[in-house]
């Protein structure tokens, strides 16, 4: 941070360490990533601007790539196929552009501020905010998850701001998670489940949001769990529902209905692909861009429900992991952190906060219902025919339509926020 009488300045990000910060005047030309002025509490407009250097260092690193070879008739059993790798590392290379990207990115209302973390210091945090033109809109906080990051609101953002006497508005919020994106990470080790919330409820709070809702997926649900036991959160929704077997005594009716009622297709599939992070892949991903690739291509491939990803959008995707400001591999700590704690996805806090979820067949974890309606106080739920991991993206129609549904003018959650009911 700047002192008193220095120059502006920006961040940017090393050619020798992602997590190497060097600070420069805002005059200087072609700064990693902009922003106007990081020593303020107060919000302050940002444009993503990777340097010249840094794309040309990927450009090397994509030109020294050395591919493995392939078992015959592998398919997809091995991980990503052979001819895919090559095809995305040679349109990276060649064809991707990423100032066209981030151009693309810039258009998108972004801004840093600076959060306390108790224990932690002082973390400079990015995020989209996007207001409604209804005054009384819904402010709602999208936490994003993994292998995802700011960029999975993109499709949902327009809907959600829209204008309409038939279905409510929302103002919307959506940070990169501390390690994700353009947010500054944590430099001590600890930073679990609670220091997530934590940050996304002090956000909130500082953008005058002192009551709003959440909505959120894979760690956006974990995240979203933790923050409904906050006063300021007046209910959640998430679409990747999770809970452990009723018991006996602390839900009897849902207990005999784990007994009774037979199980869907998808939740006799359960656990259908989530593979461990492995330490060996943190370090492969830490300075490869042709590892990183197909590790999250496979994922965004198969935790999809046949969603046809364009090389582009794939592309896009992970080079915001590459140019991250925390660095490419920082994002996966998160695992390391919250396993740490525990059982993450099973376990946790509860609270009376009014809880919505959505099911989509084709996600990674699909538990009976009669677990699901364990996680807290369920009011709202819809059942999808098709559907996977990145419902934002895959289908980002019927995930907003469900959070309508549920905080309409006759929805289960209408006018929790005190004041924005989300109609004009």
């Amino acid at each position: 941070m700047r002192g008193p009488g220095q120059p502006q300045t920006a961040f940017v990000n090393s050619e020798l360490s992602h997590q190497h910060i060097s600070f420069v005047p805002m005059e200087d030309p072609a700064p990693s990533y902009l922003a106007v002025d990081m020593s303020g509490t107060s919000e302050q407009p940002f444009k993503i601007s990777v340097s010249d250097s840094d794309i040309e260092l990927l450009h090397k690193k994509l030109e020294l790539a050395r591919l493995p070879d392939e078992l015959d008739e592998a398919g997809w059993e091995y991980g990503v196929p052979l001819t895919d790798v090559q095809r995305l590392i040679a349109r990276w290379k060649n064809g991707f552009d990423w100032r066209k990207a981030e151009a693309k990115i810039n258009e998108l209302p972004q801004f840093t501020r600076d959060i306390e973390v108790d224990g932690f210091g002082t973390l400079d945090i990015h995020y989209i905010h996007q207001k409604s033109k209804v005054q009384g809109a819904i402010p709602l906080l999208f936490v994003h998850g993994w292998p995802g990051h700011f960029l999975e609101v993109r499709k949902i953002l327009p809907l959600l701001t829209a204008e309409s006497s038939e279905h409510p508005s929302f103002h919307v919020v959506a940070l990169s998670l501390p390690n994700f994106g353009f947010s500054e990470g944590p430099k001590k080790k600890g930073f679990g489940q609670k220091q997530y919330a934590e940050v996304s409820n002090k956000l909130m709070l500082a953008l005058g949001y002192d009551g709003y809702v959440v909505q959120g997926g894979d760690w956006g649900f974990i995240i979203g769990r933790n923050l409904a036991t906050f006063s300021s959160v007046k209910a959640w929704h998430t679409n990747l529902p999770l809970g452990t077997p009723p018991s006996l005594i602390s839900h009897p009716l849902l207990f005999l209905s784990n007994l009774l009622i037979p199980r869907t297709a998808a939740e006799r599939r359960g656990w259908s692909g989530r593979r461990d992070i492995a330490a060996k892949e943190w370090v492969i991903c830490t300075n490869n861009p042709h590892s990183r690739r197909p590790w999250i291509y496979e994922k965004l491939v198969l935790w999809s429900d046949g969603y046809a990803w364009e090389d582009d959008e794939v592309l896009e995707w992970v080079s915001v992991y590459w140019f991250s400001r925390a660095g490419p591999a920082a994002s996966v700590r998160i695992y390391y952190e919250i396993n740490a704690e525990g059982s993450i996805w099973g376990n946790g806090p509860k609270s009376s906060t009014p809880l919505g979820l959505s099911y989509f067949p084709k996600e990674i974890v699909v538990v009976p219902k009669s677990w699901a309606r364990t996680i807290g106080k369920v009011v709202f739920e819809a059942e999808h025919t098709s559907g996977g991991h990145f419902a934002a993206v895959e289908k980002h129609e019927e995930l907003v339509g469900d959070l309508r549904k549920m905080f309409a003018k006759k929805g289960p959650a209408y006018g929790v926020v005190r004041g924005k009911s989300g109609y004009a």
